[in-house]
């Protein structure tokens, strides 16, 4: 069975573009690490707007690097009326925080969702 999700009203802050969703999804990085070589990664977001997000996840990307995001959906129905899915989104790691064994992403959508 699923677990709730808390979901905490978008907080717009001073500077931003967009509110923030304090929202927990699970996605795929698809980048390249130092050495060139292309990886993908389960994550997770911490927060998500509709120009940017904040991810956690154990590969340390160095700001300016660029990244495709993937959030998996699964199918409920075969209905044409219900999409099958996000497409993927171009982003652009903005800045990088490290937490223990794990690292904070600030990355920004090349182009806006929503």
């Amino acid at each position: 069975m699923p677990q709730p999700i808390a979901v905490l009203p978008l907080k717009k802050e001073e500077g931003r573009s967009a509110g923030r969703l304090s929202l927990q999804v699970p996605l795929f990085i698809r980048a390249r690490d130092g050495q060139g070589e292309q990886f993908l990664e389960l994550a997770k977001t911490l927060d998500i707007s509709a120009t940017g997000a904040c991810i956690a996840c154990s590969r340390p990307l160095n700001p300016g690097s660029l990244l495709t995001i993937t959030i998996p959906a699964p199918s409920i129905t075969s209905s044409a009326l219900i999409p099958a899915g996000m497409p993927p989104i171009r982003c652009k790691v903005t800045r990088r925080k490290e937490a223990g064994d794990i690292f904070i992403l600030g990355v920004e959508f090349l182009k806006p969702i929503g």
